[in-house]
């Protein structure tokens, strides 16, 4: 096995503690700082001396693995979607943190909406590229406002009347009066795996695929 640093990227926030039992399953115990509230480290070590965790947002985990700075890493299908990297390899639905990607727009507009006779719209979203393929392909042009957050108030506050989300409960958007109206595509975690060091660390990245894949499965 290459004794060459491995880096593993995982993201911040609420996948985190769906995908750390996995992690663990794995074979991979993080050092204790990991675990603390109160750490600001990004980076740590694990009980593989040659095996690294990084701590980031959820978005820049599939930059860091399709630019080669980390070989693994956990990243919703969304993000994948979004950006396209063909560097990355998803070889594995981890089945963790299940929601959808919908377009959303006020209760009142809904009731004599027809989204059948949309040509343009505008459309406050974190996913430009994921909004515009889907309307395009029904000739709808969309105009995209790139937001990172707070979605749900682009309408009430005249920036747009719809929005493109993820949406995993509905419950945030009944409180902001929103309502889903158009689902474009269902979201799980994947493991993903940069592609060079795929080719370059066969056995070793294949070991931990499969090591993924009987924690995924004795989940189940």
């Amino acid at each position: 096995m290459s004794l060459d640093p491995l880096v593993i990227a995982l993201p911040k926030g609420r996948i985190l503690d769906e995908a750390m039992p996995l992690v663990r399953a794995a074979g991979i115990e993080p050092e204790p700082a990991f675990d603390d509230p109160k750490s600001r480290q990004l980076t740590f070590a694990t009980n593989h001396p040659h095996i690294r965790i990084i701590r980031v947002r959820s978005f820049d985990v599939a930059t860091f693995v399709a630019f080669g700075a980390a070989h693994l890493g956990v990243c919703g299908n969304d993000v994948l979607m979004e950006f396209g990297y063909p560097e990355i390899y998803a070889p594995l639905d981890l089945g963790i943190g299940p929601c959808r990607l919908a377009v959303a727009e006020p209760v009142a507009l809904s009731d004599s909406d027809d989204p059948t006779s949309w040509s343009h719209i505008r459309v406050a979203t974190k996913y430009p590229e994921v909004t515009k393929r889907h309307f395009a392909a029904r000739g709808v042009q969309a105009e995209c406002i790139k937001l990172n957050g707070a979605m749900e108030l682009a309408p009430s506050l005249g920036l747009c009347r719809r929005i493109v989300d993820l949406v995993s409960t509905g419950s945030t958007l009944k409180a902001n009066g929103l309502v889903e109206i158009e689902h474009i595509a269902d979201v799980t975690s994947r493991l993903i795996v940069n592609r060079a060091a795929l080719k370059t660390r066969p056995t070793e990245m294949n070991g931990w695929i499969a090591s993924f894949a009987e924690a995924v499965k004795q989940k189940a």
